[in-house]
Formats: structure tokens, C-alpha cells, sequence
């Protein structure tokens, strides 16, 4: 079986640079690679508290910002989970497969529901890997690229997949995680032990903040002690941050970025990580501008709905036949 390769984006906040390097920059080199799925995880967004017109507008930038990122939408399918019934029907099913013990050990509903009080943790929010799970299955998708975090939800979705295939015969496709060597976990400025995260405003880089915000926020990064600049994540982690910034924008290892920086004091290493991260941003923020104007994203996510719609809806007639739901054609 070829490649097939699903990557999805929650619409909720303003993307980073960290959103920038674990995803929109690797984007158009999946595409050598197999045959790829882009969505924008709108439906996702909802597990917690959204205004409507903020998940509307967040969806539209998604969409340039996955385009502006040099992807062909004649060789790529774009769309909008929520475009895609099939997601919400096939978790009706999938949330009967997996189980209460299982979703509560979820590392990220256990993060986000500590900082919650209990009546106002949703179900979306506990049943999110049964979704993700949903979204994984329906394309046959066997290479799903993510950040660290969402490791644990993959591998649970391999273990629904086994579940299902030792239950009713292997009708399901087992997807494997795939993480990136360099630049997986991009973390705050501000507080280099905590991960860019869409809420920080000094720590954050945003795709649409302007040339100066973006170097005014780097060279305001917090440091460490010492003078040295060396990848020591617990001794030296702000200075460890920028290191695997660059590495990542430069497209280098971690050790070749050391050694460029063999001599540099802290202030002109920050303004070497500056220049490269503005020098990727601008082309890419001007795509995003033309791409915004002209309405181009409107067209595609059509066509890849369409797409996306006919993949979707064999696997859950399939997944329907075998659990034995009665389909009539």
C-alpha cells in the first residue's frame, strides 16, 4: 500500500512559530512522500469555550497559512473536518470501543481539566481521542506526523485499531506516529520550560506578527547563565530553545547549529536566530496576504470536501458493515 499521510490543525488561537516548524513548514515535502490529507480540525476546536466569528476567522487563516506553506492543492486534499460528516458519524461508532479508563488517562485531558473547575469540563473535551481516532481511520492512514504531545493519541488509536481488526477482521488501516527529530517541541520564550502554546504574548511568536515584533521578541528571550552558547536543555534551556529554532528553520542538526555559533555572545546569537526566522517568515506571511485577498483557500477546500468525502465514506460503510449496522444502498 502507498503512503498515506493525515495532518490536522485545531483553528483555536493564533499560530506560532512552533505551529510553523512541527507542521506548515514540512508540508509540501510530505507530499513526495505519499498521498496527503490536510484538515482543519474545526470540530475539535469546540471541546473548549470559542466565539463563533474568532473559530470562523481562525479557520480562514488555517486555510492560507496551509496553502501559503507551498502545498498543490491538485496534489493534496484541504478541507474542513466539519465538511466531512463522516468524522462525526464514525466516532458514534469508535466512542463504543474505547473505554472510560482508558480516555482518563489521557495525558492532555488530565493537563487541561486540573486547570478546570469539574462542571465545566466538557464531554467533547474527555472523549477528544476518540475524534482524533475518528479522524486517523477514515483515510486509511498509515504515517500521521505530530508534535510530541499527541503521541499518546495515536498510540491509542493503534489500540482501537487492533481492537476493531481482532474483533471483526482487519478492515482498518494501522497508523504509526511520526515525530520530527529537530524542532518537535518548540517552547516559550518567556519560559523556555513550557511550550509555545497560542496564549503568550511576549513568549509567543505569531505567523502574522510584523518583521520587528518577531525580533524585538527574540532578542528579549530569556537566557541563561554563563556566556556559552550550548544545546543543555536542563542547565541552559532558553538558550537550548533558540538553538533547535534555528536548527529547525536552518534545516540543520543541533550540533551543526552549535558549532556556527562557537565565540558568539548571547546578543548576537539572538540576532543570527532573528534574521533566520524573519528572513523564513516574510515569504511566507506575504503568501498568506495574497492568498487571504484573493479568496483562492474558498475553491480548495471545496474540491478537497469533495475528496475528502469520497475516501471518508468508504471506510465508514465499511467500519457499518462490519459492526453490523444496516447499510442500504
Amino acid at each position: 500500500m502507498a503512503n498515506r499521510i493525515l495532518t490536522g490543525i485545531k483553528p483555536t488561537g493564533k499560530l506560532t512559530l512552533g505551529n510553523y516548524i512541527g507542521v506548515l513548514k514540512n508540508l509540501k515535502r510530505e507530499t513526495e512522500r505519499g498521498e496527503c490529507f490536510y484538515f482543519i480540525a474545526d470540530l475539535h476546536a469546540l471541546t473548549l469555550p470559542i466565539e463563533p466569528e474568532e473559530l470562523r476567522q481562525n479557520s480562514i487563516d488555517l486555510a492560507c497559512f496551509y496553502l501559503a506553506s507551498g502545498i498543490d492543492p491538485k496534489k493534496t486534499t484541504l478541507f474542513l473536518q466539519s465538511s466531512v460528516s463522516a468524522h462525526a458519524e464514525l466516532n458514534a461508532i469508535m466512542q463504543n470501543y474505547l473505554y472510560m479508563g482508558e480516555l482518563s488517562r489521557m495525558t492532555q485531558f488530565k493537563d487541561k481539566s486540573s486547570k478546570m473547575k469539574e462542571s465545566a469540563i466538557g464531554l467533547g473535551l474527555f472523549s477528544y481521542p476518540v475524534l482524533m481516532a475518528s479522524d486517523i481511520i477514515l483515510y486509511d492512514a498509515n504515517i500521521i506526523p505530530v508534535g510530541e504531545d499527541q503521541v499518546q493519541h495515536v498510540e491509542l488509536t493503534r489500540d482501537l485499531v487492533n481492537r476493531i481488526n481482532n474483533r471483526y477482521g482487519e478492515i482498518l488501516t494501522m497508523p504509526k506516529a511520526e515525530m520530527r527529530k529537530v524542532g518537535a517541541r518548540i517552547m516559550s520564550l518567556s519560559d523556555p520550560t513550557k511550550k509555545m502554546s497560542k496564549s503568550d504574548p511576549k513568549g509567543d511568536i505569531f505567523l502574522k506578527d510584523e518583521p520587528a515584533v518577531i525580533r524585538k521578541k527574540i532578542m528579549s528571550a530569556v537566557t541563561d547563565s554563563g556566556s556559552e552558547v550550548k544545546y543543555d536543555v536542563e542547565n541552559k534551556p532558553g538558550i537550548s530553545n533558540l538553538l533547535t529554532i534555528y536548527a529547525a528553520i536552518k534545516e540543520i542538526s543541533i550540533e551543526e547549529a552549535e558549532k556556527e555559533f562557537v565565540g558568539f555572545r548571547y546578543g548576537d546569537f539572538k540576532k543570527a536566530v532573528a534574521d533566520a526566522v524573519i528572513n523564513e517568515l516574510e515569504p511566507f506571511q506575504a503568501r498568506y496576504k495574497q492568498i487571504l485577498e484573493s479568496k483562492e483557500y474558498e475553491n480548495v477546500l471545496k474540491q478537497g470536501a469533495i475528496r475528502a468525502n469520497e475516501v471518508a465514506s468508504k471506510t465508514l460503510k465499511r467500519v457499518q458493515k462490519a459492526v453490523g449496522l444496516l447499510t442500504i444502498e
